[in-house]
């Protein structure tokens, strides 16, 4: 079984729920509270040192994520909450099933808003707030519109990617030596159905 890297702090040991898979290249340091079902991709770095981190069922963190918080205030992502690559988070809320795009970064008492997504490359000022369902864009971030049927239907289904892959890793992930060459006829991984960038989606919804 793959091991991550995890450290008690000050008599803080992290939680990690059932079916939560933590690559173990990821580090969790102190008061760190996973719930079940989560994916926390390689490099990512959930450090309570000074805060508490709390990532609620469903969620995930992906490759070289970064949640921090200052002295006595939460980092804190709802239930199937969806954190893309590189995306920095300090001291805020994200809300349930809302997406945080890669390379985005939320400051200190910003609270998203339920099922709202913010773009990739937003910055999200301290004490900014956002209502459910927000599209939140820029830097500094703004609420530009609603969040359409279509764009959190497709948010939903990569959320619900990331959690089978938070299974599939436990089943299969272990570590190997590389080869030379590829095989032949080597495979490819099975995509899942209907599941392709949003540009792609909208491009062919309008014909």
């Amino acid at each position: 079984m793959l091991k991550p890297q995890v450290y008690a702090y000050r008599g803080l040991t992290p939680v990690i729920g059932e079916g939560t898979f933590v690559h173990p290249s990821a580090v969790l340091i102190g008061d760190v509270i996973i719930g079940a079902r989560c994916y926390i991709g390689p490099c990512a770095s959930l450090r309570g040192d000074f805060g508490r981190i709390v990532v609620e069922d469903g969620a995930n963190v992906q490759d070289c994520c970064v949640m921090h918080s200052f002295p006595g205030r939460d980092a804190h992502i709802e239930a199937d909450g969806h954190i893309g690559h590189g995306a920095v988070l300090h001291g805020c809320r994200i809300g349930a099933g809302a997406l945080v795009g890669m390379n985005a970064v939320v400051m200190d008492g910003a609270v998203v808003g339920a099922q709202s997504i913010v773009a990739a490359m937003a910055f999200v000022k301290a004490g900014f707030e956002a209502p459910p369902r927000s599209l939140i864009v820029g830097m500094p971030a703004k609420v530009v519109r609603a969040v359409t049927d279509e764009e959190l239907s497709w948010k939903q289904q990569g959320t619900r990617e990331y959690q089978e892959l938070a299974q599939f890793s436990l089943e299969t992930m272990v570590p190997a030596e590389p080869l030379a060459t590829p095989e032949p006829d080597r495979r490819r991984h099975p995509a899942p159905e209907g599941l392709v960038p949003l540009n792609v989606r909208k491009a062919r919804a309008a014909g």
